[in-house]
């Protein structure tokens, strides 16, 4: 490995905002941030999910989202379809109305 190339491989403490929970993990990430863990300092970094908040792994159905993707996606397209069925609809009333026929003055 060439040197002055890469950046220093150390131990950063990842921290879960949601829950407090503190990983210490070996990472080339550089920070600014410090914390204390165990009884020695490491740079720090929040992160707002992780194992210990994520519902995949804590197995709670925690709300992180109030209305979904999907939620999104399918109130979208029923009310485009409500659209194109009220558009039907006038378009059926048009051509189920009689036509009114003009009367056209023949002049002799």
């Amino acid at each position: 490995m060439k040197d002055e190339i890469h950046p220093p491989y150390q131990d950063v403490l990842f921290i879960d905002s949601s829950t407090g929970a503190k990983f210490l993990i070996g990472s080339s990430l550089q920070t600014e941030e410090r914390a204390e863990f165990e009884g020695k300092e490491y740079p720090a970094v929040k992160v707002s999910i992780s194992s210990s908040s994520h519902p995949f792994y804590t197995g709670s159905t925690q709300i992180l989202d109030t209305e979904g993707r999907v939620d999104k996606f399918t109130k979208r397209y029923k009310m485009k379809k409500e659209q194109q069925m009220q558009d039907q609809q006038k378009q059926e009333e048009k051509e189920a109305a009689p036509k009114k026929k003009v009367a056209k003055s023949k002049k002799k």
